[in-house]
């Protein structure tokens, strides 16, 4: 399928916004699900152990360069492209919140080709049928018109604004951050400088002293999560950063062989705690091109300051306005390469 079929409303001229593409916003996304039944836990437990089996047969195949009927299908698919959202939810309140993080991913199996793009949440942007807001309200807004319809508008405003499609959608909160990163064992960061935050926020509105080492950490989900959530003596620029290095560390681990034991338990806490559209096939192409590209070659790139300018809103709010003359060439050079 070629670029012109699967992006039928994607601009070619790069300096000028790509925001208001031809969208209908009236087909609605598959809904977000999680396995909670004993039936469910156990066929998401088999669904894992063949992800397994998968992975350990598309890597031996990547080492070897056989020919592998898994190779060949993923080659002969379309992209897909994932809006992981992270979402400030705490307990008792409910999924209609803004989302506190957007990752835009790609993976694109036949070149093969993999990349994580981190939009601000601040961005202030076209909210289709909401206008002009802040891009982490789209979660809010979808969702408090209709259960599941966060991650939809959200999908719909980031296909709206970048013209690119979004095919699916992850929502993970704290909870589910912490469990697959200790479902895998922990995960190995390198911090280049200590983070300090005497301002931490709780879960309960409160605030705590953290501390997190220079230099290579070993991490569990709490830790993780402290070093994606902290914001003291840093910008959200930077938080993006740290957290797409958390992704890659999380990526790096799953492709560990040693690993690969956890991943019935790793595919029990996605299925427990994080809400997605995506289907076996889904995870079983996203696994195999990330697994050709390695972690290092995923590549991650932030929306930065370079490429927004601050602004205050008539109503006195703080936001970022996008340079879509610096942003369009960054989206051409992640998913449209």
């Amino acid at each position: 399928m070629t670029k012109k079929t699967r992006y039928p409303y994607r601009s070619l001229d790069a300096t000028v916004p790509m925001h208001r593409r031809a969208l209908d916003a009236t087909q609605p996304m598959r809904p977000l699900r999680r396995m909670t039944s004993p039936k469910q836990r156990v066929r998401a437990i088999l669904t894992a152990l063949l992800l397994a089996a998968v992975a350990l047969l598309a890597a031996a195949t990547a080492v070897t360069g056989s020919a592998c009927i898994f190779l060949e299908w993923a080659a002969s698919q379309p992209p897909r492209t994932v809006l992981i959202l992270g979402i400030d939810r705490r307990p008792g309140q409910g999924n209609v919140v803004r989302s506190d993080t957007l990752v835009l991913a790609s993976f694109q199996p036949a070149a093969p080709h993999a990349a994580l793009l981190s939009i601000p949440r601040d961005l202030y942007v076209d909210v289709p049928g909401y206008g002009s807001n802040r891009i982490n309200t789209a979660h809010f807004w979808g969702e408090n018109e209709t259960a599941g319809g966060g991650p939809a508008l959200a999908m719909q405003t980031v296909t709206y604004n970048f013209g690119v499609p979004v095919d699916h959608a992850i929502r993970v909160d704290f909870d589910g951050f912490r469990a697959v990163i200790d479902a895998v064992g922990g995960i190995d960061v390198y911090v280049e400088e200590a983070i300090v935050d005497d301002e931490y926020p709780t879960e309960d509105y409160g605030t705590i002293r953290i501390e997190i080492p220079a230099g290579l950490q070993h991490m569990d989900g709490e830790t993780a999560l402290q070093y994606a959530r902290s914001r003291h003596g840093s910008s959200d620029f930077d938080r993006a950063a740290r957290q797409q290095q958390i992704l890659s560390a999380l990526a790096e681990r799953l492709l560990q062989p040693a690993t690969w034991p956890r991943l019935p338990a790793v595919y029990l806490a996605v299925t427990s705690h994080v809400d997605t559209d995506m289907g076996l096939g889904d995870l079983l192409l996203c696994t195999i091109t990330v697994l050709q590209t390695g972690p290092t070659g995923l590549e991650q790139r932030v929306i930065d300051q370079d490429m927004t300018q601050p602004w205050t809103t008539p109503s006195g709010g703080a936001v970022l306005l996008p340079r879509w003359e610096l942003i369009n060439p960054l989206v051409q050079e992640l998913f449209f390469p």
